[in-house]
């Protein structure tokens, strides 16, 4: 059985000494992309990596569940919230650059990071401006757009083993990339908590001009004007999905308030005060229609939490 008084007292105390700030029964739809979700009991917000072990490794002997969230981005929180304790990295957000290296905190934005490779001329960083993920969640789950991925760029991570509670470095071959993945997925004791990127020297004027004409085409065929979890499914090997969605009618399909978006089929977007259930169910239909019209499994890049 939890307990949340102990859990409490610890946290509490943390605070008083500035290590961390938190929240009760704070809603996640103020922390994800889709502004969805119900309560977490403890929402936290630790301010070094020290203080962060300290809160999860607590959670642990207090028999609560543990959430460790980035910027959101990727996240579906339920409606019924999430009975543990929610613990943000965006306190760890350093960022320093070292000659053709930039090293930064898992809760570093990854447009920022890329704003400042451009202003210390560095290339090869471009196709992470305007994702709105977290430095963390790039490396998770190997994020990427146009002309790149992280794994072109990424040269180490260090991370927290919630088995032994203490700190690792992974070399970019350890980290296994595939399309939309690394070896973090398949161990979730791992905590990343940093990353390196090593880029080239380049033209400051001519990056800036490629993250412009990148940004440029997301405001024209992405719907950024509603909250969303970006790209709801993973790309099928040689099919591109939207086209798909289009081609049996789901473009503008409405569950609730959940629809798949009119300008880019591939979105699903909380258009109308949708619930976690309204995305689901969605979700499920549009798997549902491309298993009968096209034979094949599509899978969705959204993570549930809890997953159920």
């Amino acid at each position: 059985m939890a307990n949340y008084e102990n859990y409490y007292s610890v946290i509490s105390s943390l605070a008083a000494s500035g290590k961390l700030t938190f929240e009760e029964n704070e809603p996640m739809s103020r922390h994800t992309s889709f502004k969805i979700g119900g309560n977490a009991r403890y929402f936290i917000l630790p301010s070094d990596a020290e203080t962060l072990a300290l809160v999860i490794n607590a959670a642990y002997d207090c028999n609560l569940s543990v959430y460790v969230l980035g910027k959101g981005t990727n996240v579906l929180f339920d409606d019924d919230g999430f009975d543990g304790a929610v613990i943000s990295t965006l306190g760890l957000n350093s960022v320093s650059v070292d000659g053709n290296r930039i090293v930064c905190g898992a809760g570093a934005s990854l447009t920022g990071v890329s704003k400042t490779a451009q202003e210390n001329s560095l290339k090869g960083m471009s196709f992470a401006y305007g994702i709105p993920g977290s430095v963390g969640g790039a490396v998770f789950m190997n994020a990427g757009a146009y002309t790149g991925e992280t794994r072109d760029i990424l040269s180490s991570s260090v991370y927290l083993d919630l088995n032994d509670m203490e700190l690792h470095t992974l070399s970019k071959q350890e980290h296994c990339f595939g399309y939309r993945t690394s070896s973090y997925k398949e161990h979730p004791e791992r905590i990343i908590l940093s990353a390196t990127f090593e880029l080239e020297k380049g033209e400051r004027d001519e990056i800036k001009a490629e993250m412009e004409d990148f940004m440029s085409r997301r405001r024209d065929k992405q719907p950024l004007e509603y909250p969303s979890a970006g790209s709801t499914f993973k790309r099928y090997p040689g099919r591109y999905t939207a086209q798909m969605f289009d081609s049996v009618g789901l473009k503008g399909v409405r569950v609730g308030g959940a629809e798949v978006s009119e300008k880019h089929a591939g979105f699903v977007i909380n258009k109308e005060n949708a619930s976690s259930k309204d995305v689901k169910e969605l979700i499920k239909l549009i798997q549902d229609r491309i298993r009968d019209e096209y034979g094949i499994e599509i899978e969705r890049e959204v993570i549930y939490v809890p997953e159920k």
